[in-house]
């Protein structure tokens, strides 16, 4: 299995719904950052802090929240993903899309850091009172 290949298999179970399947690939020690003036922005490090502080936020506060990925570009020990994050906000009732790239880090098999690049002032709008 190459590492776009382990990045394919994350955003299948994201598709899927799967956090156990979305956490799997990474390291016990991974440093995940959400990009700034993105709701979940920071960097936590770890997949349980990764689980915590991003992926039940967004369960939390977004309805159909989704990931349409579009393109997984290989580039061996660095891979990215391209592609549009959708979701209704829970407390404005406000759609939004925005184009996202993910820009992953891989050893041995594992993926040891993770970057997110999107468009947050179409996240910020949907939030907006």
């Amino acid at each position: 299995m190459t590492n776009a290949d382990i990045i394919r298999a994350h955003y299948a179970a994201s598709d899927r719904g799967d956090i156990e399947g979305m956490l799997a690939p990474l390291a016990a020690d991974v440093r995940w950052t959400e990009a700034a003036g993105f709701p979940y922005a920071g960097t936590y490090v770890g997949p349980a802090a990764v689980a915590e502080n991003v992926f039940a936020r967004i369960a939390a506060d977004w309805d159909d929240y989704t990931l349409a990925v579009d393109e997984v570009v290989d580039g061996g020990d660095t891979v990215v993903g391209i592609g549009t994050y959708s979701g209704t906000h829970k407390g404005t009732g406000r759609f939004f899309a925005a184009r996202v790239a993910h820009v992953w880090r891989l050893e041995g098999g594992e993926v040891v850091a993770f970057e997110q690049f999107t468009d947050t002032e179409m996240v910020s709008r949907a939030i907006r009172d």
